[in-house]
């Protein structure tokens, strides 16, 4: 298999040069090479001897080929070794063959070598299903070519030759909605009544209602409601009220909220799941009510529905919000009591609430913890920390850890270093500024412009003019440009230490740098 992929993408890379002006083979796209047997280069093959080696060549099954493209990273090449396949005495690409391709190119957004698949596709005698459709719908949905959505839906019958099933249409409508395209979302719902006899099911009914609950219509939600229950062919489902019961609560509608949820439970049957209370914990607690939150977690204890990681982390969330940090560790401390394993936005959440509370050691202790439990801090839980130990004026900590996480191999990104730049400015620490500073550029971050302008201004001020200089130098090589007070501010300061020759430079670099920005491309 890994001679057949060598082949294929040297055929990909090489086949667009002439064998006259090429050092390097021309290697027959379904050549295989015995992997143990060392030989000699081939001669340059002419086009007929090309031919050849094709007839001679082992045949490459559907599976092989789908492999290959999987494998091949350049879409283009993708392509060639799905068109060079195809010439194969005997083959003709499937379902999945022609899936794969056409995944592999939307993803890479070769819209155009997309279309001509799918026309080539029009001409074929094998069966397609429609979940190719399916996948390409959201591909281009997530591209915001909501248009090309529409137009996916509607290739399906032409190609697959049978009506679009109630999943394509679900699938359609809930990408449309998920990207407030109403108006389409409505259109197409007029298109699927009059043309397809479209006879809503519970999937589409949940649409709809999770279409008028993110608009804030919900009356119009319970209306769907009721239709859906008249239909006598859907019927409410726990995704239903759970949208419904989220709906209510993001509009502080609580009372009406717990309304629902009784009479989910006692009329329809319908007994909740974790994910369910926690839409209850997180609308309470979003709501300001974090004590009753608790005891929604408490009530749903003792009904037999054990709480997950998100239902503790979303609670001691809640608590975090209001400062209250002991209630937030009781709730982190049961959590691991039940043997649940805290989650990197559990454990980041804490942290947050001790570095804001001033308790940094105690952050830096969870820190730890997750290392030795094997749960990944991310940037966001660094940043955190890093602002932490800045607050509480301990500057040479957080660039002590901005380089050791370097040299572990994490590599944070450029908010990571602006906040401690930033800190180190606002407390006058201009040395640590400078060598934070320096860090920065040689790792390709920029500072953020205004803390750039502040840090000349107060070197100047501070008569470290010639550090200001030799930072001021290092950023416009990064593409900034600082304001003109800064220039003026400089110059002015190296000019009195009566360093003309060192100022004549400066306006120079001033001169080229405005030059530079006000050219038009």
């Amino acid at each position: 298999m890994n001679s057949v992929r060598f082949s294929l993408r040297k055929c990909c890379r090489f086949s667009s040069f002439s064998t006259s002006s090429s050092s390097l083979p021309w290697i027959s796209p379904l050549e295989v090479i015995k992997a143990n047997t060392p030989k000699a280069d081939p001669p340059v093959e002419t086009s007929d001897t090309c031919v050849d080696a094709r007839k001679r060549s082992r045949f490459i099954s559907h599976g092989a080929a789908i492999s290959l493209i999987k494998c091949e990273k350049e879409p283009q090449c993708a392509l060639e070794i799905f068109n060079t396949v195809s010439e194969q005495k005997g083959f003709n690409h499937n379902n999945a063959t022609y899936a794969t391709i056409l995944d592999k190119l939307v993803r890479y957004k070769k819209f155009q070598a997309v279309d001509a698949v799918l026309r080539q596709m029009t001409y074929e005698t094998c069966k397609f299903h429609e979940g190719i459709f399916l996948n390409l719908m959201k591909h281009f949905s997530n591209c915001s070519l909501h248009e090309r959505v529409l137009e996916m839906f509607h290739k399906i019958h032409p190609i697959t030759r049978e009506k679009p099933s109630l999943k394509a249409i679900s699938t359609c409508l809930n990408l449309l909605i998920e990207s407030n395209q109403v108006d389409l979302a409505q259109n197409f719902l007029k298109y699927s009544n009059q043309h397809l006899r479209l006879k809503p099911n519970t999937c589409i009914f949940n649409i709809l209602i999770k279409h008028h609950c993110k608009r804030g219509t919900l009356e119009s939600a319970f209306e769907v409601l009721k239709e859906m229950k008249k239909s006598q062919m859907s019927y409410p489902n726990l995704i239903t009220y759970s949208t419904l019961i989220d709906g209510l609560c993001k509009n502080g509608r609580f009372r009406e909220a717990i309304e629902l949820f009784e009479e989910m439970v006692s009329k329809d049957q319908i007994l909740p799941d974790a994910l369910t209370y926690n839409v209850l914990i997180d609308g309470f607690c979003h709501g300001g009510k974090v004590d009753r939150a608790k005891k929604i977690m408490e009530f749903m204890k003792n009904n037999g529905c054990n709480p997950n990681v998100f239902n503790y982390t979303t609670l001691m969330n809640g608590f975090c919000k209001e400062g209250k940090l002991q209630e937030a560790k009781e709730v982190f401390d049961e959590m691991k009591n039940f043997h649940l394993k805290p989650d990197t936005i559990g454990y980041t959440t804490l942290i947050n609430c001790f570095c804001r509370a001033g308790g940094v050691d105690e952050a830096l202790e969870l820190l730890k913890e997750m290392k030795e439990r094997g749960c990944k801090a991310d940037i966001v839980t660094f940043n955190i920390i890093l602002g932490g130990l800045c607050r509480e004026g301990r500057i040479e900590e957080a660039l002590g850890m901005l380089e050791k996480l370097w040299y572990d191999g994490i590599y944070l990104n450029k908010a990571s270093y602006r906040i401690v730049l930033n800190f180190s400015c606002q407390k006058g620490e201009l040395e640590k500024a400078i060598e934070l500073l320096r860090l920065m550029l040689c790792r390709g971050f920029l500072p953020h412009y205004a803390t750039s302008n502040e840090l000349l201004v107060r070197l100047c001020k501070a008569g470290m003019a010639e550090d200001a200089a030799i930072a001021l130098f290092g950023l416009v090589e990064m593409g900034f440009k600082p304001e003109s007070d800064s220039w003026a501010l400089l110059v002015e300061m190296i000019c009195r230490g009566r360093k003309l020759l060192f100022a004549f430079v400066l306006l120079d670099e001033l001169v080229i740098t405005e030059s530079g920005t006000n050219q038009v491309p």
